[in-house]
């Protein structure tokens, strides 16, 4: 599983010209569920991204937590971010988990992180979606499970 967090001051998500997520100060997650990703990495996602210390506190430092701040989360499913362009120029997507597969775990990953008190927004799967967002420093972090596991 792989996951791009970036501090936002506000994001959203629009599908046909209809805006289906917005949120304010936090988080927006593109997530990608590779073949073989299980309940196991969808967890260690939520506690690793809810656990970040990305935002600021009053010195400056990041030392504060999307709870910290009382920030919402944008999450976007995101099949691409699987994309293997090692090869050639036209990036594989044959880690990409199944549709179905991908769908339950993105939607286990909103669902506990709900869980957690959070404001969750979200995108539509396999839609097509505009996402727009303010970059908040910018700061952006790259997640992968099989880096950890």
């Amino acid at each position: 599983m792989r996951a791009v967090v970036q501090r936002v001051l506000e994001s959203s998500v629009t599908v046909e010209g209809e805006i289906v997520g917005a949120i304010g100060k936090g988080l927006m997650v593109l997530l990608g569920v590779e073949e073989g990703d299980t309940e196991k990495e969808v967890q260690y996602m939520v506690e690793k991204i809810f656990g970040l210390r990305i935002f600021e506190d009053i010195e400056g430092k990041m030392n504060h937590s999307i709870e910290d701040v009382s920030g919402e989360l944008l999450a976007v499913s995101q099949f691409t971010l699987m994309g293997d362009a090692r090869k050639g120029r036209r990036p594989s997507y044959s880690n990409a988990a199944r549709p179905e597969e991908a769908n339950h775990l993105y939607e286990l990953f909103v669902k506990n992180f709900r869980a957690k008190g959070t404001r969750v927004e979200t995108g539509v799967f396999q839609a097509d979606m505009k996402v727009s967002l303010v970059n908040d420093g910018p700061v952006t972090i790259l997640l992968d499970s099989q880096k950890v596991f």
